[in-house]
């Protein structure tokens, strides 16, 4: 290497390349950074960890099975450890959109973790360095390494943070339909009167609703635990130790205390993003229902003085710059955004598993940025959901009385006594005249104590 005061000259197989002279990375890295000047996004902070726990787990097993240097598989650990901890993110420098498969992403961490732990070594090398492939990438190929990061990643942030806040946010919604279960009101189908229910039924729709994409997200969750490392640049295990496979994902998963495990065949698992497109449709699934939920919300607390206003939600913040006193449902529309950028991600996801040819799909850096962010953004959006609006929400009974009073549905409670047709021209009535359907029937002289007791809503729950 030659240097000068900024910057450093290495040598990769196509010739020179300036490299600044603080950074860990080397020739390769650099090269990405000036040919992909795209968005200025960066692969996760998940993922980074996710791929120094692979380069740890390859070295261990590597030393244990006879083909790296104790010395030099020790600094490979160490500093893998470093890169799994954050401690050197600011050397992960290659934007999201580049190269296929990511082997500029895998260099850039071979690269980091070799100058670091040659610095590591000093002197001991006499002269000599630790090298990229040689040493820090043995046994691997980006093809299997970033594949298996994109599980470890995703597996790790859906066990660890989105699967306990979807389970908040069904105990919460459990929680205030029991708390509600008190309150009658009207229902409503196609945005119209229909029979009364109860609040808290409405919320426990909601609750069952999000339990049930809880259990779903586990079960897909599983496709995630395997992982083919080993599997090196196709499938066919090419320049491994006959038992590297097993024991690296061991090291996994003594790194994670989650079951990663090989897959069931490795040429699929090569060729294929199966686990990142089912997670995804569940997390699709999430965010239709949750667009639901957060919808209701926005109706049910509409006005206050001219919309249903029957639950009152918690206020956040000022909701107009020209209205003094507005506030508006501000959780529930960032919720709403959210859901929509998922669906979107889901989307991309899909589009990006149609590109995968013969032995494997070179989208991998797209599928690992949107496929993790997609679980981070739902995370924090359940997270905010729960605390600042599902928690706080409260019935205006008031409201929910007058509404349900005023219903037109109510006459389905005399239908059995005077006939589906006699009570539609009762409904009718009322509603040209704007009197409420126990108006018409005393006007009428038909109001018996068999139907006030009809007419009253809780009979009817």
């Amino acid at each position: 290497m030659t240097f000068s005061n900024s910057y450093r000259i290495e040598k990769d197989t196509l010739g020179e390349v300036k490299v600044p002279i603080d950074s860990y990375y080397g020739a390769q890295t650099q090269r990405a950074v000036d040919n992909y000047q795209i968005s200025g996004r960066k692969l996760s902070r998940s993922f980074i960890k996710a791929l120094g726990i692979i380069k740890a787990s390859a070295a261990k097993t590597n030393m244990e099975n006879g083909l790296l240097q104790a010395s030099y598989a020790n600094a490979i650990i160490k500093v893998s450890e470093e890169v799994a901890e954050g401690k050197l993110d600011h050397h992960f420098v290659i934007d999201v959109f580049q190269a296929g498969a990511g082997t500029s992403q895998n260099m850039n961490t071979n690269e980091v973790i070799a100058n670091r732990a040659t610095e590591i070594l000093g002197e001991e090398l006499e002269g000599l360095r630790i090298h990229p492939n040689d040493h820090v990438n043995m046994s691997q190929s980006t093809n299997d390494t970033f594949h298996a990061a994109i599980h470890i990643a995703g597996a790790e942030k859906i066990v660890e943070k989105l699967l306990p806040i979807i389970d908040q946010l069904h105990k919460e919604l459990k929680r205030k339909s029991i708390e509600l279960m008190p309150v009658v009101k009207s229902g409503r189908t196609h945005l119209h009167d229909a029979i009364p229910i109860r609040l808290g039924q409405e919320f426990s729709g909601y609750a069952v609703t999000i339990q049930e994409m809880y259990k779903q997200l586990e079960k897909a969750t599983d496709s995630l635990y395997e992982i083919g490392l080993g599997g090196t640049a196709i499938g066919t295990r090419n320049n491994i130790h006959p038992e590297y496979s097993e024991k690296v994902i061991n090291e996994v998963r003594q790194y994670t205390n989650l079951p990663f495990r090989s897959p069931t065949d490795i040429f699929s698992f090569m060729q294929n993003t199966n686990a990142p497109i089912r997670v995804m449709l569940v997390l699709k699934e999430l965010a239709i229902h949750l667009i639901k939920i957060t919808s209701d919300l926005r109706l049910l607390s509409s006005g206050p003085r001219t919309g249903l206003a029957e639950i009152a939600l918690p206020s956040v913040q000022p909701g107009s710059t020209i209205m003094p006193g507005k506030v508006n449902p501000a959780i529930l529309e960032m919720t709403h955004m959210v859901c929509c950028q998922i669906i979107g991600y889901e989307t991309a996801i899909a589009t990006a598993g149609l590109a995968g040819q013969l032995e494997i799909n070179v989208m991998m850096p797209f599928i690992a940025y949107t496929f993790l962010d997609a679980i981070e953004i739902m995370s924090n959006a359940i997270s905010t959901l729960v605390s600042k609006c599902i928690s706080g929400i409260d019935a205006e009974k008031e409201n929910c009385e007058k509404w349900m009073n005023a219903s037109l549905a109510l006459v389905t409670g005399i239908s059995s006594i005077v006939g589906y047709d006699k009570a539609s021209q009762i409904g009718m009535e009322a509603d040209e005249r704007k009197v409420t359907i126990k108006e018409v029937l005393e006007e009428k002289g038909l109001l018996t104590p068999e139907m006030e007791k009809a007419l009253d809503p809780k009979s009817m729950l």
